[in-house]
């Protein structure tokens, strides 16, 4: 009997180090993935960012899904300037101006127009993954417009992309997700990651900015 009271008495100890191990290395395990994911995450966002501006840049509002926002980058063109020469200080101060310049003849400005792909992201760029959200079986951004009056009466354009923490971090533990968006929404935070704002004029920041 004293040999099997120690035997289970051994077992008992080692699974109590087990879990006292696990429910110290549990939570530092799913920081170190939420932070890996979280930077494929904000950098599909700032692309989104630089694609919406440069289509309201173009078009004067933004595209209202990534069908519209795909398409622009597929098939139109951005003016892409190439610049030989430049105005001396002293022709700055005499008042010539670069428009002036060129029409003498004194710089050169040459616009070549090149697909807006290329431009703002490269050859190689895919575009049709703009939409997915990295880690997940086919889940998209959440992806919205508005316009907004501000306090002192002139109309924005704004645009707003998310998605919540829990789209993502899908696969990992639900107690951890539930204690991430709890603290969120205690600190009146959206629980997730998120680029632009439908209801405040922020500039495109994004909140982990």
């Amino acid at each position: 009997m004293k040999v099997v009271f120690k035997i289970l008495l051994l077992i008992c100890i080692g699974v109590l180090v087990y879990v006292c191990v696990e429910s110290i290395m549990e939570p530092i395990r799913f920081t170190e993935v939420k932070d890996a994911r979280d930077k494929a995450i904000i950098a599909r966002l700032v692309d989104i960012r630089k694609a919406q501006i440069e289509y309201k840049n173009r078009k004067g509002v933004h595209a209202a899904n990534f069908d519209e926002l795909t398409n622009f980058l597929k098939n139109e063109n951005l003016p892409f300037i190439i610049k030989e020469g430049i105005l001396t200080d002293e022709q700055l101060q005499s008042g010539l101006t670069e428009k002036e310049a060129v029409k003498k003849g004194i710089i050169k400005r040459d616009t070549f127009w090149v697909n807006a792909k290329d431009t703002l992201f490269g050859k190689t760029y895919n575009v049709d993954s703009l939409g997915f959200v990295p880690f997940t079986n086919g889940a998209m951004f959440l992806m919205d417009t508005a316009t907004i009056t501000s306090a002192s009466g002139y109309t924005v354009k704004v645009f707003e992309a998310s998605v919540e923490d829990s789209v993502y971090l899908w696969d990992q533990n639900p107690q951890e997700i539930a204690n991430l968006y709890d603290a969120a929404k205690k600190l009146d935070k959206f629980p997730g990651l998120k680029v632009g704002s439908t209801t405040e004029i922020n500039n495109y920041a994004g909140n982990w900015e």
